[in-house]
C-alpha cells in the first residue's frame, strides 16, 4: 500500500489526509471512529458498559470501505462469477429436457417449461452463490488478513454489512446471463417483472450471504465444519423449494415442509414476476420472506462477528 500524509483524530473520530489510501491507512492506527482506546486499538466500552458506537455517516463510510474491498478481487478477475454459472447451466442444459418430456405427460398448467425452470435456476444460482461466500472469510482467517481488520477503526457490523452488500453484483450479473442466454431457447421474461424478481433476489442473496459469513465465524478455521453444515443446509432447501420439480404431488410432510421455507415463496414469485403476474398474491409473500431472511441474516452476522476475539 502506498503511503499518505494522515492524521486521525480519536475524540471526533475523523481522518484526515491525502490521496485515495487515507482512509485505508488510517485504519491501521487500530483505532475506531467515535470510540475510546485502550492499548492495542480496542473499543473501551461507554459509561453504560456497552461499545461506543461510530457516528452514523461513519458507519456507512465503512460500509463502503469494505464494499469496495471486497468488490475489487471480482471486478479484476470476472472469470470467478462466470465460473459460477456451470453448474446452473449444466442443470439447464441436463435437466431442462427429462423435464420437458415430463410436462409433455403431464403438463404445468399450461406454462411453457423454460417460464417454470429458468426462475427457479435463477434462485439456486442466488442460493450456490451467496451460501458458498463464507469459505473466502476463512481464507482470511487462515491468512491472517481478517485479523488485522477487526483492529481497524472499521466498524465490525459495517464489515459484515458490507461483505453481504458485495453478494448483489456477482448474483445480478449471474442472473442476467441466464436470462440471456435463455432467451433464444424460448424463454420470454417480462421486462418490468423480471426487474422486480432481480431486486426480490437481490435482498435474498444479502440474507443468505450473511448466514454464510456468520457460519463460517462461528466455526473458525474448521474449514471441513463450514462445508459439512453448508451441504447439510442448503439440499434440503432447495429439494422443498420447488426449484427443480413441482411439490404438488409431494407427499403431505414435504408440502408442509415447503411451507416453512422461505426460498419456496421466492421460487413462486419470480415465477409469476417472469411471467409478468405482478399481482400474483406469490409475490408479497415472497417480499416479506425476502426481507425477512436478510434482515435476521445480517443481525446474526452482526452479532457474530461482534463476538469475534481480536
Amino acid at each position: 500500500m502506498s503511503t499518505h500524509s494522515t492524521s486521525h483524530d480519536l475524540s471526533t473520530g475523523t481522518t484526515t489526509g491525502t490521496g485515495r489510501g487515507a482512509r485505508a491507512d488510517a485504519v491501521t492506527t487500530g483505532a475506531r471512529p467515535g470510540a475510546g482506546t485502550s492499548a492495542g486499538g480496542r473499543s473501551q466500552a461507554g459509561p453504560s458498559g456497552e461499545p461506543d458506537l461510530p457516528p452514523r455517516s461513519s458507519w456507512w463510510r465503512d460500509v463502503a470501505v469494505v464494499l469496495e474491498r471486497e468488490l475489487r478481487p471480482v471486478l479484476r478477475d470476472p472469470f470467478s462469477v462466470v465460473f459460477g454459472l456451470v453448474q446452473p447451466v449444466v442443470f439447464l442444459g441436463l435437466f431442462g429436457p427429462l423435464l420437458a418430456a415430463s410436462v409433455e405427460r403431464e403438463g404445468l398448467g399450461g406454462t411453457s417449461v423454460w417460464q417454470w425452470f429458468v426462475p427457479g435456476v435463477l434462485v439456486m444460482v442466488t442460493l450456490f452463490g451467496t451460501s458458498t461466500t463464507g469459505s473466502n472469510l476463512q481464507y482470511e482467517m487462515q491468512t491472517g488478513a481478517f485479523e488485522r481488520l477487526l483492529v481497524t477503526p472499521v466498524a465490525r457490523s459495517a464489515q459484515i454489512v458490507g461483505r453481504a452488500l458485495k453478494e448483489v453484483v456477482p448474483l445480478l450479473a449471474q442472473a442476467l446471463v441466464v436470462v440471456v442466454v435463455m432467451v433464444p431457447f424460448g424463454f420470454r421474461p417480462h421486462v418490468l417483472g423480471g426487474l422486480v424478481g432481480l431486486a426480490l433476489l437481490a435482498v435474498m442473496g444479502v440474507g443468505i450471504g450473511a448466514f454464510s459469513y456468520a457460519l463460517a465465524l462461528a466455526v473458525r478455521k474448521q474449514e471441513w465444519m463450514f462445508w459439512a453444515v453448508q451441504q447439510t443446509v442448503l439440499f434440503p432447501l432447495l429439494i422443498l423449494s420447488g426449484m427443480l420439480l413441482p411439490l404438488d404431488d409431494g407427499p403431505r410432510w414435504m408440502r408442509v415442509a415447503a411451507d416453512l421455507n422461505p426460498l419456496a415463496y421466492v421460487v413462486e414469485a419470480e415465477r409469476a414476476l417472469f411471467d409478468g403476474r405482478l399481482g400474483d398474491p406469490a409475490v408479497p409473500a415472497a417480499a416479506l420472506a425476502a426481507v425477512l431472511t436478510a434482515v435476521v441474516g445480517l443481525v446474526v452476522g452482526v452479532r457474530t462477528i461482534a463476538r469475534s476475539s481480536d
